[in-house]
């Protein structure tokens, strides 16, 4: 997969809101308190029918408006589309937090009122600019499950395999084939659909 171009997507239909992948990205990444890399939402919160959840991150944008409005470029995408950050940069301005339309950035809840620490945020499990594996880089940004050749732990420890990463194109097929077998918007799982499908194998 080294020509992937990694994305996350939330299929609503599936997640059950036990957010299993909040706390699978809190233990992985040992997440400062009072910071969230990833929570799950409700969407038409108590409307039949048309109720859903799900699970919202940084979205590891095409043309992300965080890099955009950086005055220090401290948030920067890799090749494979990855949207990371150097914490080393970071004057804590807070551009990048009104910014994101997903609310991805996060600072510290401590200090004054105003003062911002280091902006923290999902990695894709994918650690930051120090060295691969290093102390450095565990201690700011977690757990390099991609340079392990492995996929965010938040999708891996999905139980209902709603919240997919991995190369776009592969997960965007996954999804097209749900939708299909699922027959309308509103439909219950069908049989074929419980067939719970892996994004990182495309094995069903």
């Amino acid at each position: 997969m080294a020509d992937a171009d990694y994305k996350f997507l939330c299929d609503g239909e599936r997640c059950i809101e036990c957010n299993g992948c909040v706390v699978a990205c809190k233990n992985a990444n040992e997440v400062p308190w009072g910071m969230q890399r990833r929570r799950v939402v409700t969407l038409n919160d108590g409307v039949i029918g048309k109720e859903a959840s799900i699970s919202v991150a940084c979205m590891h944008c095409a043309d992300a408006p965080c890099m955009n409005v950086c005055p220090t470029q401290t948030i920067f995408k890799r090749e494979d589309g990855i949207v990371l950050h150097d914490k080393d940069n970071c004057i804590g301005c807070g551009y990048c937090f009104y910014a994101c339309p997903f609310g991805a950035p996060q600072y510290p809840q401590n200090g004054f009122w105003g003062e911002r620490g280091e902006m923290d945020k999902c990695t894709y499990c994918a650690g930051g600019p120090e060295e691969d594996f290093s102390e450095a880089e565990f201690d700011k940004y977690g757990s390099n499950r991609i340079a392990e050749g492995k996929l965010p732990l938040c999708a891996e420890m999905c139980s209902t395999k709603a919240l997919m990463a991995g190369d776009a194109t592969t997960v965007a097929n996954i999804f097209r084939e749900r939708v299909v077998n699922r027959g309308h918007a509103n439909a219950a799982w069908s049989l074929s659909d419980m067939q719970f499908t892996d994004a990182s194998s495309g094995a069903k």
